[in-house]
Parts: structure tokens; sequence; C-alpha cells
């Protein structure tokens, strides 16, 4: 292993965090809302969260579909 190590080298390997250039505050703030709506929804466990998820994430789509 030490051989092939200093016959071909090391890599780190991929990169754990891919640049989104597309990302801006709009999208930021639809994606944000959508999480804690989601968080609300499983915490709760009730039809009114579920649905205001279910609007939110809507939303987020909308959102991203608008930028891209």
């Amino acid at each position: 292993m030490e051989t092939a190590q200093n016959v071909c080298g090391m890599t780190k390997g991929p990169s754990r965090h891919k640049e989104t250039w597309w990302w801006n505050e709009e999208i930021a703030e639809a994606v944000k809302e959508k999480k804690i709506k989601y968080g609300k929804w499983k915490k709760e466990n009730t039809e009114e969260a579920r649905k205001e998820y279910k609007k939110s994430r809507q939303n987020a789509k909308r959102v991203v579909k608008s930028v891209g």
C-alpha cells in the first residue's frame, strides 16, 4: 500500500459541499421556512401543521423553479 501511495499519490476524495451558484436569499428563506414547518409538523403531528408544511414546500419549489 505504501509503494502504491508513493507512486500514484493520494486524494482526499470528492468534495462534500457542492457549489450552488443559483442559490440566493429568496431561495434560502423559502427553504428555511419549509424546514421549520416540517419540524413543526413532525413535532405536533396534526393535520393543520401538515397542510402548512405542504404549502411551504410548494412555495419553495415555485421559488426554485422561478430562479432556475
